[in-house]
């Protein structure tokens, strides 16, 4: 077959136009270099298909194939999915510490120890008073005192029962908020579902829409915090994912959006639930070893009191006995000594000694209980940050937009451009000659 006198022109406008795509390309990478969630791009450059050329220029004898160029096959996301997956698992791990975490600090704050306002400054008072009044047993103000410290540490335990409730509600809030209809599970559910209908349309017409494609990770790694989150790729470019725990169906599939099982969500909802468990979860357990301690106290006390000096109604469930602990004496009603005899002292001095003992031990091991989990939760948080960021550089670092290389690769494909341009300017002048001079006498 014989070639065409234009045919390395055709073959430099190949060239032209594929070192162009690669600009463009390489100028859209620059522009998003900070976009959130933008996965590099690059041209896909494949030597386009030679031409065969026999010897000779005879039909069927041996011969040799001519090449005709360069062809753009494809512009690839370059981005690694087994780095994404390592990320999501470690988002997961990451949103599960951090909500558990402020749970436990907001927790510790509640306890308000060691501070004059916290209960083992009030126990201190309490048995102080309790002191004075086996020193002055007939003394008026000693016995109002006595009252008075008595409700304070009432008052106190109540007090850190409520802030105690007060944060399981507000935990139990922030999940019901994540869930709820609108809440921001469904709305990235249903943005992802919607992505997966666009980029379905693309495919299957033989285009891959990176940008699209992006936008779907950054809302796929958005819930990954929120939850344990498996993500299936299917040929036709969707994803199916499945929220919450193994064994629950997919949230999003061929059909769209579905609600959610969340039988065991982990990430944050996972954390936010375990906070708010009644019964079973991390503040119910606080309150009710507050409950306990606060009973052991008054059980003590009116004990060797021989009357009820605290009175503790259990409100529903009823380990939560901190919450109702009051005084149930006068000044007037206040046993000094069982004989009722002046100037005796033996009940003030018996419960003056209960001092470090159980009530007061009791609170300390559950202030030591409070303290140690939040440790383990910041510890835990950070190990997990620090995994999170080493694997988001990993990914980074394959995904992300290095404006050095961006730049070496605008002066790589502007020289080939320049090149190809020469060849076609050069290919241009053998065709004046050809075209304008062939048959002139002496030129």
């Amino acid at each position: 077959m014989p070639i065409s006198s234009f045919y390395g022109l055709q073959t430099s406008l190949r060239g032209l136009l594929a070192q162009q795509r690669a600009l463009d390309t390489t100028g859209h990478n620059i522009a998003n270099a900070s976009t959130q969630g933008y996965s590099r791009q690059e041209a896909v450059l494949a030597a386009a298909p030679a031409t065969w050329i026999p010897q000779g220029g005879v039909q069927g004898g041996a011969g040799a194939h001519l090449g005709s160029g360069v062809d753009v096959q494809a512009y690839r996301r370059v981005r690694d999915t087994f780095l994404d997956l390592q990320y999501r698992a470690q988002a997961t791990r990451l949103g599960e510490a951090t909500a558990l975490t402020e749970g436990l600090d907001r927790a510790e704050l509640a306890l308000a120890e060691p501070s004059d306002l916290g209960i083992n400054k009030q126990l201190s008072e309490f048995w102080d008073a309790w002191s004075d009044l086996a020193n002055s047993p007939d003394d008026a103000a000693a016995r109002q005192a006595l009252v008075e410290s008595a409700g304070a540490l009432a008052e106190a335990f109540t007090t850190v029962d409520m802030q105690f409730q007060l944060v399981g509600q507000q935990a139990q809030g922030e999940y019901d908020a994540l869930t709820a209809a609108g809440g921001e599970v469904e709305t990235t559910a249903r943005e992802i579902a919607a992505l997966n209908d666009t980029i379905k349309r693309f495919v299957t017409a033989g285009d891959i829409p990176n940008d699209l494609m992006d936008q779907r990770d950054l809302l796929l790694d958005k819930l990954a915090t929120l939850g344990t989150t498996s993500i299936t790729s299917l040929p036709d470019g969707t994803v199916e994912v499945v929220f919450g725990g193994p064994g629950d169906p997919p949230m999003i599939d061929a059909t769209g959006y579905n609600a959610p099982a969340l039988t065991n969500p982990g990430g944050r909802l996972g954390a936010l639930r375990d906070l708010a468990a009644v019964p079973g979860g991390v503040i119910d357990s606080f309150r009710t070893e507050l409950g306990t301690v606060a009973q052991t106290l008054a059980t003590a006390v009116n004990t060797l009191h021989g009357a009820p000096f605290f009175s503790v109604t259990h409100a529903p469930p009823a380990s939560y006995g901190a919450a109702t602990l009051a005084v149930a004496v006068t000044p007037a009603t206040i046993r000094a000594d069982a004989s009722g005899d002046a100037g005796a002292n033996t009940i003030a001095l018996a419960i003056a000694e209960l001092r470090g003992k159980q009530a007061d031990s009791g609170y300390n091991a559950f202030i030591a209980r409070v303290g140690s989990e939040v440790r383990a939760s910041v510890r835990e948080e950070a190990n997990a940050q620090a995994l999170t960021d080493a694997v988001l550089d990993r990914r980074e670092s394959v995904a992300g937009v290095s404006l050095d290389e961006e730049m070496g690769n605008i002066v790589k494909f502007q020289r080939a451009y320049q090149a190809s341009s020469r060849a076609m300017s050069t290919m241009d002048e053998m065709l004046d000659v050809l075209i304008n001079r062939t048959g002139k006498v002496g030129l």
